[in-house]
């Protein structure tokens, strides 16, 4: 019996696109709440950041000092995801090109398919679940999990391997929209699948060789991520 793929995904600007600001005010949110500062991402390059790495930047740019920081990020968190939960709408409008026929077909055809997101684990999977996707993942790595995404990456694909899975590397895909992406599937030594869906310049991603390079996940085909019969 062929072991199917391992896919593993990241959120924004791959499955969900200009989905509002709610997320971005969540991390300001915190911070205030926590520390009285007002804030704002503003100048972040936040694409592909960590919602931690994200917050850390915003303190640091309103002069907070490490030890400060280091103290105060887990209640910054668990008030930028409570914010979140309670004001982010329905976003299943949001979705990028492509996205429920690309998961409904890997789910039909056995692949497993898992998370790799910067967003904080509560707000990626309930930004999931407003998007009406969860239903199609059954683990993530999220980012207040680790210190980067490679080793998000990392955790993913061990945790792949306590539910069961079985696969070698050579079938395992990590799709998403930035740079952060692809070098951490390469960090991985595993395939790097890079859509032009999020905000990154077509060129950039070009340049860093991605195994593949697809305007949307319309033209995801099972062949690429080491299988056969999603066109069918």
């Amino acid at each position: 019996m062929q072991i199917p793929p391992l896919v593993l995904f990241d959120i924004d600007g791959t499955l969900v696109r200009r989905a509002g600001p709610h997320h971005r005010e969540a991390l300001a949110y915190g911070i205030r709440r926590v520390l009285g500062l007002e804030t704002t991402t503003d100048g972040i390059p936040v694409q592909g950041m960590l919602d931690p790495l994200i917050l850390t930047a915003m303190l640091r740019r309103a002069g907070i000092r490490s030890s400060q920081i280091r103290a105060n990020l887990p209640a910054i968190e668990r008030a930028a995801v409570r914010y979140y939960l309670r004001v982010c709408p329905p976003i299943g409008d949001r979705l990028c090109p492509g996205v429920p026929a690309a998961l409904s077909k890997l789910s039909r055809h056995g692949a497993l398919l898992g998370l790799v997101t910067g967003n904080l684990t509560r707000i990626g999977w309930h930004k999931l679940e407003r998007a009406g996707l969860a239903s199609y993942f059954v683990f993530g790595a999220f980012g207040d999990m680790a210190p980067n995404r490679a080793a998000l990456v990392k955790l993913a694909i061990g945790e792949a391997r306590r539910r069961g899975w079985r696969g070698e590397r050579v079938r395992i895909s990590m799709i998403g929209d930035a740079p952060a992406d692809i070098l951490a599937a390469r960090r991985n030594r595993i395939r790097s699948i890079a859509v032009r869906t999020g905000i990154t310049p077509p060129a950039d991603l070009e340049s860093l060789a991605p195994d593949y390079l697809l305007p949307s996940l319309s033209h995801l085909r099972l062949r690429m991520l080491g299988g056969s019969g999603l066109n069918r």
